[in-house]
């Protein structure tokens, strides 16, 4: 376990490198300029953190940069994943007919609007959950007043923490969903990311079901 004291407003800063590193600009269709200040007014909502010690092979992480599919389409960044350690690119599985991504849709308990980029606090990759079915794991994270992770927050996630992705120890994504028993998730295939779906029924020893604690845009402050 690598536990580092990290400065809130050098990892946002981190992040946003991070980001730019792997192209999203051009996958935006922003120059590197436009791209960093959509995200800019994002940097003061994590000045309020403090600084902490940050320990990501635990499955946790204090915030994440979020850019929303609109801005960067999701089949092309899932394509700028990688396991840790690795270069080959993550994918979305073959079993997502065509049109089916643009069918799963955050659910409206995720209270997200039409938000370009946002903040996303307290994540969880939720191994607590392997071997659940993903319908309690969903059922216990709503009790607990937290939200399940979006596709696009998912990704985020490994783009900023490819450790977190470990064999045993992969995510379902419950806040996207398309209006049927089919759940998204994240796990690994081929030795690199996969984007899939599972049954919402049907329990997964090695999938358990990331969340979240809040999601702040900058327009709120």
């Amino acid at each position: 376990m690598t536990h580092t004291t990290v400065d809130p407003g050098a990892e946002f800063d981190r992040q946003v490198r991070n980001l730019v590193e792997r192209d999203w600009p051009t996958m935006a269709r922003l120059t590197r300029e436009h791209f960093t200040a959509l995200v800019a007014p994002l940097r003061d909502l994590v000045t309020d953190i403090g600084h902490g010690t940050w320990a990501p092979d635990t499955g946790r992480v204090p915030f994440l940069l979020v850019i929303a599919r609109e801005v960067a389409p999701i089949e092309q960044t899932m394509k700028r994943t990688t396991l840790h350690g690795k270069t080959g690119p993550g994918f979305v599985d073959r079993s997502f007919e065509p049109g089916a991504l643009e069918r799963f849709v955050a659910v409206k308990e995720t209270g997200l609007a039409d938000e370009r980029a946002y903040l996303l606090f307290d994540v969880e990759r939720g191994e607590e959950f392997c071997g659940a079915v993903p319908g309690d794991a969903l059922g216990t994270i709503a009790a607990r007043g937290r939200t399940p992770l979006t596709i696009e927050e998912g990704i985020a996630l490994i783009t900023h923490f490819p450790e977190i992705l470990v064999k045993n120890k992969c995510f379902s994504l419950g806040g996207s969903r398309s209006g049927d028993r089919r759940v998204p998730a994240i796990w690994i295939s081929r030795h690199a990311p996969k984007l899939g779906w599972c049954w919402e029924g049907n329990p997964h020893t090695w999938l358990g079901m990331a969340s979240a604690g809040s999601r702040r845009a900058a327009t709120e402050r």
